[in-house]
């Protein structure tokens, strides 16, 4: 297997293009049916395919000041790779978050298929500007996707 396919370096060059804020470079890393569930947000609220995963990002992140991935653990199994990692998120009228996280991903022929993050929803709004929430919800949400069954099919059950 090469690097290219090799799910963990896959996973690795996910997450360095999203600290980068790289849109087209994540992009260039999510298969065509990828989906994207934020964990505390639920299925209902998942992307699916790289321009509407890309454009949920883009919402929390974008406008951010300052953005850090804080490399952690990776776990591969096969084309499934768990990632324990932190992000800080620093806004322009200087409120900050450390949040930790879990990512579940799969890859499959090189590209990321499946990505699950798993944070702590409340950690987030109550480090966020006031306004955050509303923001979010003020955003294009032309990206929203309910996930239920897919993922219930996907995993089996």
């Amino acid at each position: 297997m090469s690097d290219n396919d090799d799910p963990g370096a896959v996973v690795l060059r996910l997450w360095a293009a999203l600290a980068r804020r790289d849109w087209d470079g994540v992009t260039s890393l999510l298969s065509e049916d990828c989906i994207y569930l934020d964990v505390p947000t639920g299925p209902t609220l998942a992307a699916k395919g790289p321009a509407d995963t890309v454009k949920r990002l883009r919402i929390g992140l974008a406008g951010l000041s300052e953005y850090t991935n804080h490399d952690g653990l990776l776990v591969a199994d096969g084309s499934d790779v768990i990632y324990e990692h932190s992000e800080t998120w620093v806004w322009p009228t200087g409120e900050r978050a450390d949040l930790p996280f879990v990512s579940v991903h799969r890859v499959d022929r090189g590209k990321v298929s499946l990505w699950k993050d798993y944070w702590n929803f409340d950690t987030l709004t109550s480090a966020a500007p006031s306004t955050w929430l509303e923001d979010f919800a003020a955003a294009d949400m032309s990206w929203i996707y309910d996930a239920t069954a897919e993922l219930s099919a996907r995993s089996g059950r």
